[in-house]
């Protein structure tokens, strides 16, 4: 690819990333300023395999491989304007990858970590906000663990087949989620309830 080309696919993925704000977030909701600035600001293109990149600002989700999905770009958008997020949050984003949502939250906030949902989190510290960037239909005692006291969890939350967006607060040790609005989330398996025997 020449430089001219490499420009022009530049500018091209600027444009769509332009279009994916005032098409998909704008007009659903997702309106602060510094969110808008962080999807701005975050190529969505370099965080799927190559082949994918053109189809990178789609209004869906996008396939990965090895069953890993980028999120729909709304996802994330709700999930960001629900976390309201300040400078001085200490984040921690759970996800397979959930590396995009981790660049997002990390122009929003100092710090920033990431953990697979299978991880050991006890050497991680405390989190004043977790971002889990999938479905969960429980969310592990190790999460709230590692929560501090007062501190949310934003999540997809995964009830009787329906995905909700999500916001837990951790209240004298137990987390109580309130429940915002459906929401296109991937399940994760590592979050899904114990099977329960009928006979």
């Amino acid at each position: 690819m020449t430089l001219v080309d490499e420009r022009t696919a530049s500018g091209a993925m600027a444009q769509a990333r332009r279009a994916m704000i005032d098409s998909q977030l704008r007009v659903s909701g997702v309106n602060d300023p510094p969110i808008l600035a962080a999807f701005d600001t975050v190529p969505r293109e370099d965080f799927v395999p190559q082949a994918r990149a053109a189809v990178a600002y789609v209004d869906r989700a996008v396939p990965l491989g090895d069953g890993a999905v980028l999120a729909p770009a709304l996802t994330h958008g709700q999930m960001l304007t629900a976390a309201a997020l300040v400078p001085s949050d200490s984040v921690l984003v759970i996800g397979k990858p959930g590396a995009y949502l981790a660049a997002l939250a990390a122009k929003l906030a100092a710090s920033v970590s990431t953990a697979a949902p299978s991880e050991d989190l006890s050497a991680k510290g405390t989190f004043s906000l977790i971002l889990i960037d999938g479905a969960a239909e429980v969310v592990p005692p190790a999460l709230v663990d590692v929560l501090s006291q007062d501190g949310r969890i934003v999540t997809g939350l995964l009830e009787r087949g329906v995905t909700r967006l999500a916001l837990g607060r951790k209240v004298a040790g137990e987390l109580v989620f309130t429940s915002l609005a459906e929401a296109d989330f991937v399940a994760l398996p590592e979050y899904a309830a114990p099977a329960k025997w009928s006979f």
